[in-house]
């Protein structure tokens, strides 16, 4: 299967792809005696899954099926791919089986010159790196305020400008028509001067200037800039320092935007804490309306200081769930106290705690048993309100209508227990669909003992049937990672998303499945997708290595959902799930696709029931 080659020939070829090509040329020369270049015929088997690696393989010719279990194929290696990297950066033996799908050639770079190469090149090692920073940093610290976001992300990005040959008439106009409080005056492209309401009080009504009066005449010419590079921080030191409220922030001489004072205060406030804080000392929903509009610079804010993904969704979640508590507790002054004891719950991405920027709302009621017919009328009126405070907050109508505004979703406990055991002992298409959202189920307000009878008798149902169990694994299975069976990703075909990927329902959501059958399986109590994993990790429901593998391959996929979002919020776009691979970096998209690959295994390991 080996053949002898010309040494130089075959590093020239491995140059041609990526990590390799940016190799300094003299750990290029240090590697050239070391690489081996083999031909392999189709149906031989590269390396199988268990086997001590040789070294790593790049793939220059033909195709390589890589083999999951119950030999089904779960991806393909074509030429410029690499392969065995995940086996040799943990205990050097295969993860999965690689086979020839067609005669195939591939060059081996030895196990001990990749770990050298990992040693003496940070660009190659990066490559390599499978999971996002590891450091968690807590929101609402100095850490993710003025201190580590830029003045990038903080600024007006279309600062309103005029020309010097404009009037103070006209440039009053502008000032109220477009409800800012200063313009940028330029002469082309170049940043000239600023005039401010306080000007237009101080150097013109105060003097008796006639509104004719060129604003050349009465602007600040040459402000202070500040760089969007530069720390919020600094900004609002420059800002105190010259006792002024507005920076034009220039880069290499061109304005690119405006920031001032009251965006800099108000960024101070925008924490998670700070907005539940507020939220409960509201009287409305329109009030709260007014914090939820803080929420995407939140997001920015946490993604911008490096914070990780499961704490900026947990605050804002965190929020979601003060507004909720906040229209019960309002609910119940307007209808008087509940007749008798209630738990309000969420379940989707409330009840996991992972919000991002886009989430409707799904809840329900459950009502203790002493509840009479009656007592229902009082209860469908603070459905009613909660969901429509909720809707004016922002969290739209679930389409679903898993809601508890729905009769079948607000009912006494018996009902409760009725519909868990019938999904549990009849698991149609239905039952498998409803239990996936209510197996996700979090207590928000009122009697919590209400729903921990319920969760406990639930999993010891669940864990007990095998069947059950079974069709929630094949349910699991529906939402699967955009991989094409060659080299890239499978894109949106059509339609206003073409050519992107989609983030949740192809990225997260087969994790959040998986973390919910581990989760079943081994009766675990845990509703976050990540405690879930790392729950059945600690259970041994799931292998430490496959736990470990699922665990980087969710923050990667979750990470980039994140940035995305921020991204878009950033250039003033409605934040969404649906994402273009060409966006991001040939590393990003590497590593991107690499992670959906795991989670692919992993499903591959679910359906043949045996773990991974």
């Amino acid at each position: 299967m080996s053949v002898q080659d010309d040494q130089s020939r075959i590093l020239a070829n491995l140059l041609q792809y990526a990590p390799f090509d940016a190799l300094p040329r003299e750990l290029g020369a240090d590697l050239a005696p070391k690489l081996e270049c083999r031909d392999v015929d189709q149906g031989n088997v590269l390396f199988a899954k268990g086997d001590a690696l040789s070294g790593l393989f790049l793939v220059t010719t033909g195709r390589f099926d890589v083999i999951g279990d119950g030999d089904e194929v779960v991806s393909h290696r074509g030429p410029g791919d690499i392969t065995g990297e995940r086996g040799l950066l943990r205990d050097g033996k295969a993860i999965l089986t690689v086979r020839a799908a067609v005669k195939s050639r591939v060059i081996l770079i030895p196990s001990t010159s990749f770990h050298d190469l990992l040693k003496r090149d940070d660009g190659f090692a990066a490559w390599f790196e499978r999971s996002a920073p590891t450091a968690v940093v807590e929101p609402d610290t100095a850490a993710t305020g003025l201190t580590a976001l830029h003045v990038s992300d903080l600024m007006v990005n279309t600062p309103i400008t005029c020309s010097q040959n404009s009037t103070i008439t006209e440039v009053a106009r502008i000032m109220r028509d477009n409800g800012i409080s200063s313009v940028m005056v330029t002469e082309g492209d170049a940043l000239s001067g600023i005039i401010t309401k306080h000007d237009l009080t101080n150097k013109v009504l105060a003097e008796g200037l006639s509104g004719d009066t060129p604003v050349s005449q009465v602007m600040t010419a040459n402000p202070i800039t500040v760089s969007p590079a530069a720390l919020g921080l600094d900004a609002l030191m420059i800002l105190a320092e010259k006792k002024i409220n507005h920076l034009p922030v220039q880069d290499h001489g061109r304005l690119v935007g405006l920031i001032g004072t009251t965006d800099l205060v108000r960024q101070q406030a925008t924490t998670a804490s700070h907005m539940v804080a507020e939220i409960a000392r509201c009287d409305s929903a329109e009030d709260m309306a007014r914090h939820m509009k803080n929420v995407p610079q939140l997001l920015v804010q946490l993604v911008g200081s490096g914070t990780r993904h499961e704490a900026i969704t947990r605050r804002i979640t965190d929020i979601t769930d003060a507004i909720t508590r906040r229209l019960l507790t309002l609910a119940e002054q307007k209808f008087g106290p509940a007749p008798v004891p209630y738990l309000w719950a969420a379940c989707g991405s409330q009840g996991r705690r992972e919000q991002t920027g886009v989430s409707d709302q799904d809840n329900c009621l459950i009502i203790d048993d002493s509840m009479s017919p009656g007592d229902d009328a009082y209860f469908k009126e603070m459905a009613s309100f909660v969901s429509d405070g909720l809707d004016t907050c922002g969290f739209v109508y679930c389409p679903g209508d898993m809601m508890a505004t729905a009769d079948r979703w607000r009912q006494p406990m018996r009902v409760w227990r009725d519909y868990f055991s019938k999904w549990i002992g009849q698991p149609d298409n239905e039952a498998q669909m409803l239990a996936s959202v209510m197996f996700d189920l979090r207590p928000i307000g009122g009697n919590g003992a209400l729903f921990d009878a319920l969760q406990d008798e639930t999993l010891h149902m669940a864990r007990g049937n095998s069947i059950f169990v079974a069709h929630m694994i094949a349910n699991s299975l529906k939402h699967t990672p955009p991989l094409s069976l060659f080299r890239g990703f499978s894109l949106i075909r059509s339609g206003e998303h073409k050519n992107m990927v989609d983030l949740k329902h192809n990225g997260v959501v087969p994790v959040v499945d998986l973390g919910r059958v581990y989760a079943l399986q081994g009766g675990l109590e845990a509703v976050n997708t990540r405690d879930r994993l790392e729950a059945a990790r600690d259970a041994g429901v799931v292998s430490a290595s496959g736990a470990q593998d699922l665990l980087s391959a969710y923050d990667l996929i979750a990470e980039t959902r994140l940035r995305h979002q921020a991204a878009q919020i950033r250039a003033g776009a409605k934040p969404d799930n649906f994402m273009a691979p060409d966006a991001l970096s040939d590393l990003d998209r590497s590593h991107l696709r690499d992670a959906f690959m795991v989670v692919k295994t992993m499903q591959s390991a679910l359906g043949q029931s045996r773990g991974a």
